[in-house]
């Protein structure tokens, strides 16, 4: 008899298998946006109290707070959509996650597929869909399989190159009796160590001191490796650049040998490499360009290193003298005291450059600061005044999630912390990113504060991240930095002096007015508290008021065009 009944009690639902696989691997949060292919999920979560759902307005929405969480936590963030639909919707954000590495593993609901011949409602090929957005895509067509196919996600998502893997999931399999077991979660040790390490150390310490530049990928962030990364550049004296469009900025940004990030032009960046004679590139993807402008982004005579877990993305761009394949922090970790060794006959010069290279970055300082307070007293605040006083309210400990691409360059500018990782960035370029993000990290981060920067704009392609925000009561203070305009279009279309709008000033649908869009009454529509702020001394106060206060908020700021 207790044979049975043990028998019965180990049969449930596909969607109880699947929460049951779930909590196994670590996961503490669902984001989605439910519809009715996804009801099968929704009810067992009532079985399966230790996973919360977090409810997104919208799937782009949930998309992208899956992608925070998962970069905050240094998990992968799991999401479930609705069916073509909801993943047609979440497509710009997926293809950021692809973009930026970050490991998700993404579901969607499907329709029952014991009509699917008859083309029902909600029916598409979802794999199809999403393919173009994710390492691989796959079918549930069995409840028995649902263990496997999600710890080979959950694998699949995390192995390098990090990012999204993808599953349907129909509702009939959701419903599915089954008694199978969901197993137990392996244990993977992906850090392998890169080979070649003395020869690399021996190459980068030949250069005479100051003639090495540092390029810190995001790859440094998910190794976990900024420690690491500093002794490098120590040991070197090597100035340390971040990738051009970065995910995460992985280095202390008050470190005397941290140059800021690169530009994002070919020539642009070739006119800082020309000064070196060689870079040691840390992670893949770092050099990434916008808009085109003649010549390589290396210049010849830059001799280029590197190293990534990520094999493909070696030698991919430019000829390097030495790639090699590992992990950031165990192979600089590796490579360190072989690297010492080989320096230690010129460490006073190493020392004198470092000292140098402090006094630089401490006159530029003094140098933007005087710029800034020549225009503090504008009648309209001014983007540097903006960036400077918010970042100077926002302190070094707490974290900033950017889109305001306005103040974005100049944000950078101006951050001092001594931890790696402070600052994030949407990498992949599509809008819409930055404030359901800033609702992930803020759990990732077990509900400690977060600041989202985000320009007016971009506010309007996701501002369903704020109802979740005061849903769940999280402390994210979102900054809205307001011109008015798509500021960075109309910038470009002055640069070229071709353009008919270049020689009329006048720009066609760059304009956020007639009418103008109150942010204020839509923060007040989702249950937050807010301030329209119109004067620069006014700045500092509203943000330290509201990351004080531990609750969501939004802060307006009204700035000029630049």
């Amino acid at each position: 008899m207790s044979i049975n009944t043990t028998a019965v009690l180990q049969r449930r639902r596909g969607a109880d298998v699947l929460l049951e696989t779930l909590a196994s691997e670590g996961v503490e949060y669902i984001f989605g946006n439910p519809g009715t292919t996804e009801l099968p999920l929704i009810d067992a979560l009532l079985r399966n109290p230790a996973l919360k759902y977090i409810l997104a307005l919208q799937e782009s929405s949930a998309v992208a707070m899956a992608d925070g969480y998962a970069q905050a936590s240094g998990k992968p963030g799991f999401l479930n959509l609705h069916t073509a639909g909801g993943l047609g919707h979440g497509m710009g954000n997926l293809l950021n996650a692809k973009v930026s590495r970050t490991p998700l593993v993404v579901t969607a609901g499907q329709q029952d597929t014991r009509h699917s011949f008859s083309d029902p409602l909600l029916y598409d090929d979802l794999v199809s869909i999403a393919a173009p957005a994710v390492k691989w895509a796959e079918n549930v067509v069995s409840a028995a399989q649902i263990p496997v196919l999600v710890r080979r996600a959950f694998h699949d998502a995390n192995a390098a190159p990090g990012g999204p893997v993808f599953l349907a999931l129909p509702m009939d399999i959701m419903d599915e009796i089954s008694d199978v077991s969901i197993g137990e979660s392996s244990r993977i040790d992906r850090r392998a160590t890169a080979g070649s390490l003395p020869h690399l150390a021996n190459l980068l310490a030949d250069y005479p001191p100051g003639k090495v530049a540092l390029i810190a990928g995001d790859e440094i962030y998910s190794s976990h490796a900024s420690a690491e990364t500093q002794q490098v550049a120590e040991l070197l004296g090597a100035h340390v650049y971040g990738s051009s469009w970065p995910s995460r900025i992985p280095f202390p940004t008050s470190h005397p040998l941290w140059r800021g990030n690169m530009p994002t032009t070919a020539q642009g960046i070739a006119d800082i490499l020309k000064n070196y004679q060689a870079i040691f590139a840390l992670g893949g993807k770092s050099l990434i360009t916008i808009l085109y402008s003649e010549g390589p982004a290396v210049p010849e005579g830059c001799a280029v290193y590197q190293l990534s877990a990520d094999v493909k993305d070696l030698g991919r761009s430019y000829a390097t003298r030495l790639s090699v394949a590992g992990d950031i922090k165990v192979s600089l970790s590796a490579m360190l005291p072989i690297l010492e060794n080989a320096t230690k006959a010129q460490r006073e010069l190493y020392e004198a450059q470092i000292a140098r290279a402090r006094d630089e970055k401490q006159q530029a300082r003094e140098v933007l600061e005087k710029e800034v307070e020549a225009k503090f007293g504008l009648p309209v605040i001014n983007p540097l005044v903006a960036a400077h006083e918010a970042v100077r309210a926002i302190g070094p400990d707490v974290p900033i999630v950017d889109e305001a691409l306005c103040v974005s360059s100049l944000v950078r500018k101006f951050l001092s912390s001594d931890q790696a990782g402070q600052y994030g960035f949407m990498r992949g370029g599509a809008l819409g990113w930055g404030m359901p993000a800033a609702v992930g990290y803020c759990l990732g981060r077990d509900r400690h504060p977060v600041v989202c920067l985000v320009g007016d704009g971009a506010a309007m392609y996701s501002p369903q991240a704020m109802w979740t925000a005061a849903h769940e009561n999280l402390p994210v203070t979102f900054v809205v930095m307001n011109n008015q305009e798509y500021n960075i279009l109309k910038n470009f279309m002055r640069g070229q002096q071709h353009y008919t709008s270049a020689q009329t000033d006048t720009y066609i649908a760059m304009d956020i007015t007639q009418p103008k869009i109150d942010y204020q009454a839509l923060a007040i529509s989702m249950g937050l508290p807010t301030r329209c702020i119109r004067t620069a001394a006014d700045i500092a106060p509203a943000i330290e008021a509201a990351i004080a206060s531990g609750k969501p908020g939004l802060i307006e700021i009204m700035v000029s065009a630049g």
